[in-house]
């Protein structure tokens, strides 16, 4: 499906744009207790520790107004506690995903070593330029 061209209105109000604004990318592991949550955290903060985002600041708006999608890539994305995941991110609107991905190393001494892969994608609401 393809939108509408800007700006968009519905009943002569006009309606927000979320604007994709930055995509970071972590990676995190357990190499010892096979814990999907721990290594999906570990890959968060590997995204976010990066950078300090000041686009918010940028546009005039609160860091509260930034949106932020988080996609977890694990081998067990079912034991992956996505609140927890959540509960990492310093501010916004959080939603946390967990989705076949990452990789299960198998050890000698069986057992695995958990690595976790993240996409966290921050967008804002933007009216579109020359809107009025």
């Amino acid at each position: 499906m393809r939108l509408a061209a800007f700006p968009l209105t519905h009943e002569g109000v006009l309606i927000m744009a979320k604007k994709r604004m930055v995509m970071e990318l972590g990676m995190g592991s357990s190499l010892r207790q096979q814990d999907y949550t721990r290594a999906a955290c570990r890959a968060v903060e590997d995204a976010l520790w990066h950078n300090s985002l000041s686009i918010a600041d940028a546009f005039g708006l609160d860091r509260s107004a930034m949106i932020i999608e988080v996609e977890i890539g694990v081998q067990q994305p079912e034991k992956v506690d996505t609140d927890k995941v959540a509960a990492i991110l310093p501010y916004g609107q959080g939603a946390v995903r967990a989705v076949h991905g990452g990789l299960d190393v198998p050890k000698p001494d069986g057992g695995v070593t958990v690595i976790a892969n993240a996409a966290v994608v921050v967008y804002l609401d933007l009216e579109p330029a020359g809107a009025a």
